[in-house]
């Protein structure tokens, strides 16, 4: 896409749509968990619940990208996501028991699909030097629709109940359909791309790597933060309000680690630094949650999550998406986002048996030492390579 197209109004117009979008899709996560819990769903049928929202994902993500490279297209996907995120909150509302939140998190997980072609759209804009910087403001937007959704619904559950959240929802997808109405993407003829050609990335090393940390990294933030240790708040005799209040500090947290994370003071450290750094900070995380002994000690420990949200997965991204020629960039980050999504479907069932079995603890434990693996195969990957970003 022509950079020079892109004003600043427009500019401004697609982080809102971006900010809309994560609020349509996660303005139900705080209280999911314990709203299934209540409703008398199993841990295991919970975690089935929550890796529903990672099987769409993980079959779509691939071929989206490919066919936005193919097509050198992304508004149509765009509109299809936010069109999709209001959507799934309809089978929550019309559908509400646990195989109706089966379903709805299928259509989140096929909304959040084309978050490929939002990340290309907006990111083939900036330089190689900007790419970076680009990536954790879109984060940032990202973390920030989240935000926004978890206040309100903290604010709004004990009075409108999850079927009003879930109405905020359909609306907040509607919102940003109608704004992505408004994209403009330029009108060219397009060169025909060989596919051979564009499926030529599966062959690149670095990205595989990368996309198994995040693998990591997105399948513990999904099971831990955003969904178990909601649950370990309420048996330790947390409110709903404390519930709500424990996914604000993580987003306010991660919105924070985000913007931190395109500063030139984290740059200046790089992804050497952070990435194996962060992951030690989520194993941490993982060991101390289920010992945690009062619910204050468990919001001030949300704190950490966030770094894993906010820097970590920026550099990751950036990390996997460095290198790949532009044409080609879509179908890197389908391969990319369909590999974290198998962590996304997999860690939280994995989870979520492993507690009925044994022990919520046991399960973080387990998950404690998957986050120390991310730690050893980024220090080991840096010891023998450098961080490919150049000035352009």
């Amino acid at each position: 896409m022509n950079k020079q197209t892109f004003t600043r109004k427009q500019e401004i117009r697609f982080l809102a749509m971006v900010s809309l979008f994560w609020f349509a899709q996660y303005i139900y996560i705080p209280y999911q968990t314990t709203y299934l819990n209540l409703l008398g769903v199993s841990s295991a049928f919970t975690g089935m619940v929550l890796g529903a929202y990672g099987i769409t994902q993980l079959v779509f993500r691939f071929p989206i990208g490919l066919c936005a490279d193919s097509i050198g297209r992304h508004k149509c996907f765009i509109m299809a996501g936010t069109l999709f995120s209001g959507l799934a909150s309809l089978f929550r509302i019309f559908w509400g028991d646990g195989m109706g939140y089966l379903v709805a998190n299928l259509f989140s997980g096929l909304a959040s699909a084309m978050w490929i072609s939002f990340m290309i759209f907006y990111t083939n804009h900036f330089s190689t030097k900007g790419q970076q910087a680009a990536t954790s403001r879109i984060v940032l937007f990202n973390n920030f629709g989240m935000l926004i959704g978890f206040l309100l619904s903290t604010i709004g559950y004990s009075r409108i109940g999850m079927m009003g959240i879930c109405i905020l929802s359909v609306c907040a997808g509607l919102l940003a359909f109608f704004l992505s109405l408004q994209i403009k993407e330029p009108c060219q003829k397009m060169e025909t791309i060989d596919r051979k050609d564009l499926l030529s990335v599966c062959k690149i090393k670095r990205l595989w790597l990368f996309a198994i940390l995040a693998l990591i990294q997105q399948g513990i933030q999904l099971t831990t933060a955003m969904s178990f240790t909601n649950q370990i708040l309420k048996d330790l005799g947390g409110s709903n309000g404390l519930v709500g209040l424990s996914s604000i500090i993580y987003m306010v947290s991660a919105v924070g680690f985000a913007a931190f994370a395109s500063t030139f003071l984290c740059c200046k450290r790089g992804p050497k630094f952070w990435i194996p750094a962060v992951f030690v900070v989520v194993s941490v995380y993982c060991i101390l949650v289920p010992s945690a002994k009062s619910s204050s000690e468990l919001l001030i420990l949300q704190i950490l999550p966030g770094m894993s949200t906010g820097i970590l997965f920026s550099y990751i991204n950036s990390e996997a998406m460095c290198g790949i020629p532009a044409e080609k960039r879509s179908t890197a980050m389908g391969l990319f986002q369909a590999v974290y999504a198998i962590g996304m479907t997999t860690f939280p069932i994995f989870t979520g048996t492993i507690a009925s079995a044994f022990s919520i603890r046991c399960s973080y434990m387990m998950l404690a030492g998957i986050a120390l693996i991310g730690t050893a195969v980024s220090i080991l990957y840096y010891m023998n390579h450098s961080s490919c970003r150049k000035e352009n």
